[in-house]
């Protein structure tokens, strides 16, 4: 061995009680050393000496060997020297360089710490002391200059810069120090560190700076837990709320962390917000995430621990994310405690980590980031032979197996032309759930067939050409760029059904982020290579169409970005028509996500859709199934669509994932009722 680390970490301190254990960024100062040692490349092994059996627990945990250090080496007095000193004796090693780590550093950059020990190896130097550069003028109590003649007052810029010892770290020859009995021997040179790495802790008052300093100096590494699970006020929001003159309350949250909940779930990481708030607004913005909510919570911590339970993880490898003192009962259940940067001092003192996004402005994204970091890649094998049924990603969200049902709210004609219309039927499809609105887009002069386009039609505009009807009711730029505003304003995705290819090249003005394949144009392929060329996610209904017709489309569109959906083009759709099963057909057929867009009245048929793994659901709405206009009377009324997203959510929790286990819940009724005999 040519290097050997020893980091003194006894168990007294007359400044900060148990200084050693203490924690910066969620870290003990003994564990922060130890990883110092172990990262500077030209350390071979890293020494704790210590007094104290938390500490040496604590250091063996960071993988550092202990040296228990006897009593009359671990008083106040005990120099720092005596402790390397006893630790080599103990170790019985003879190393040619001993480096001294002080855990009163906290942030050590390990590149400093082997630029020393090169110095002493390269022989230019027998002992290396950190320090911090400065040009300060140094003054006597009584007025008289240290480092500098008052008479002369010189600029800094002129003034060769001196160091200031810092106390992080010293790197010495092993004999030396044998000699000497200290570690100043030969040639001494100095080692220059960062001022954001050379803040020593020697008072309460310095741990308090380097805690708030530690978000910002630590580098971000991934984290390698199995789940997720988040508090919702000040991690999913910005932990303020909005009222409007109607007492509704509403909250700032950040569009970016439904991707990173999406890639989370992807990477089979499991997550669940918790909140002792009761709000509608909590379970709204877990239903748009696709993950569960537990509500109402007045012993988070207890909770906490059922779920693990349950779910069969260990805490060891759990994430928890809280900003408030009510947090910190579940984060001292798990092995990775998360805090906000805006979180109470006590909170951030907890952390294992403190994020550096605030909440409602990314910190989810953040999180879910550095957890995927941590998740392996999928063996390439595994991935060729896998069928590959999604998900595919359509904004901010994954649309395929085992993600939250994506529904789609089909205003297609049913705003009649009316752009205030239109607004309305946004409105219910958001307040009911959805995740998107889907229109329809034409250029009637290319779709109404040419026998049609002077027929008279009696509409409530007054008697009119088919063609004048259908460009009456048409959106244009501006109505669009106004649908576009509104839907991103309420938190959904819009798209369209293009009937031509003037309509595919007017949506990609629009940047759209999927195009819709409606029943009607699946045999048209000059349409399909348009909607192919745009490289965007594609949906493609199947109505009235043979697997034949549907193998023609899917050799054009591809099937890397493709989801499927069964439909029958019957208005009303009558149940004897609806032939669910299709689904696991087109699923087999085409490994591709499949979904289901719905024409009957009533919800039974969609949700059985839901139960036999469709992964997204689309029916038409209107205001009122009464109003004028072909699709009205085949659409679902803001009531049944709120029901309908409803029950979706409800039976994806109700699938479960084919585990038998027993529950919390049925634990007292065993206890009471079951009879074992043998």
């Amino acid at each position: 061995m040519r290097v050997l680390a020893v980091v003194p970490a006894r168990g007294g301190s007359a400044g900060v009680p148990l200084k050693n254990l203490a924690l910066v960024g969620g870290v003990p100062l003994v564990t922060r050393a130890v990883r110092a040692a172990q990262r500077a490349g030209l350390v071979d092994q890293v020494v704790v000496s210590t007094d104290h059996a938390g500490i040496a627990e604590t250091a063996r945990e960071a993988g550092a060997i202990v040296v228990e250090r006897p009593e009359e080496l671990s008083g106040a007095t005990a120099s720092s020297e005596s402790a390397v000193l006893h630790a080599l004796d103990a170790l019985g090693e003879d190393p040619e360089i001993v480096v001294l780590v002080q855990c009163t550093s906290a942030f050590i950059d390990p590149n400093d710490l082997s630029e020393a020990v090169r110095k002493v190896l390269d022989g230019e130097a027998d002992s290396v002391v950190s320090g911090l550069p400065t040009h300060e003028f140094l003054w006597t109590a009584a007025g008289g200059g240290i480092n500098h003649d008052p008479a002369v007052r010189q600029r800094r810029q002129d003034r060769d810069a001196q160091f200031r010892e810092n106390g992080a770290f010293y790197v010495m020859r092993a004999s030396g120090l044998r000699e000497h009995g200290h570690r100043f021997f030969g040639e001494v040179a100095v080692q220059p560190v960062s001022p954001k790495h050379g803040v020593e802790i020697d008072n309460p008052e310095d741990l308090e700076l380097v805690r708030a300093l530690a978000p910002f100096i630590d580098e971000p590494e991934p984290i390698d837990v199995d789940a997720v699970i988040t508090d919702f006020d000040g991690v999913h929001t910005d932990d303020r709320a909005y009222v409007d003159s109607d007492g509704r309350e509403m909250v700032l949250v950040s569009r970016s962390d439904g991707m990173g909940v999406a890639l989370l779930k992807r990477s089979g990481v499991k997550v669940l917000v918790m909140s002792t708030e009761h709000n509608p607004v909590v379970a709204a913005r877990a239903r748009k995430l696709g993950v569960p909510v537990l509500q109402g919570l007045a012993e988070k911590r207890t909770v906490l621990r059922d779920w693990l339970t349950i779910e069969g993880l260990d805490p060891a490898r759990v994430a928890y994310v809280g900003n408030d003192v009510n947090d910190l009962g579940p984060m001292a259940e798990v092995g990775w405690p998360i805090a906000t940067p805006d979180a109470h001092p006590r909170v951030r003192a907890a952390a294992r980590v403190v994020l550096t996004r605030p909440g409602g402005s990314g910190a989810v994204r953040e999180l879910c980031d550095r957890v995927v970091a941590a998740r392996p890649e999928p063996p390439i094998a595994e991935v060729r032979t896998r069928p590959r049924l999604g998900p595919v990603g359509i904004g901010d969200l994954l649309v395929g197996d085992g993600e939250p049902v994506y529904v789609i709210g089909e205003i297609g004609i049913n705003h009649n032309g009316d752009l205030d219309i239109a607004r309305r039927l946004i409105d219910v499809a958001a307040e009911a759930g959805c995740q998107a609105v889907k229109f329809q887009k034409r250029t009637p002069a290319i779709c109404v067939p040419e026998e049609q386009k002077s027929q008279i039609r009696q509409t409530p505009w007054g008697e009119m050409t088919y063609l004048e009807y259908k460009e009456r009711t048409e959106f244009g730029y501006d109505e669009y760029r106004q649908i576009a505003k509104y839907c991103d304003e309420r938190g959904l995705h819009w798209f369209a059904s293009p009937w031509d290819v003037p309509s595919v090249e007017f949506l990609e003005e629009m940047d759209v982020l999927v195009h819709k394949v409606a029943s009607a144009s699946i045999a048209d392929h000059e349409l399909l290579r348009a909607l192919a060329a745009t490289g965007k996610p594609i949906i493609l209904s199947t109505g009235m169409s043979t697997l034949s017709e549907i193998d023609e489309a899917v050799e054009i569109l591809g099937t890397d970005r493709l989801i499927m959906m069964h439909a029958t083009s019957t208005y009303p759709l009558p149940p004897e028509e609806a032939n669910l099963r299709t689904i696991t057909t087109l699923k087999e057929r085409y490994g591709v996500p499949v979904g289901y867009s719905g024409h009957e009245r009533g919800l039974q048929i969609s949700l059985a859709a839901v139960t036999l793994g469709a992964v997204t659901v689309e029916r038409h709405i209107t205001l009122d199934r009464t109003m004028w206009g072909s699709d009205h009377a085949a659409s679902l009324e803001p009531a049944g669509l709120e029901h309908l997203v409803r029950d979706i959510r409800i039976i994806e929790q109700a699938m479960g994932d084919g585990v038998k286990r027993v529950f919390p819940g049925e634990e007292a009724p065993k206890a009471r009722l079951r009879r074992v005999t043998v």
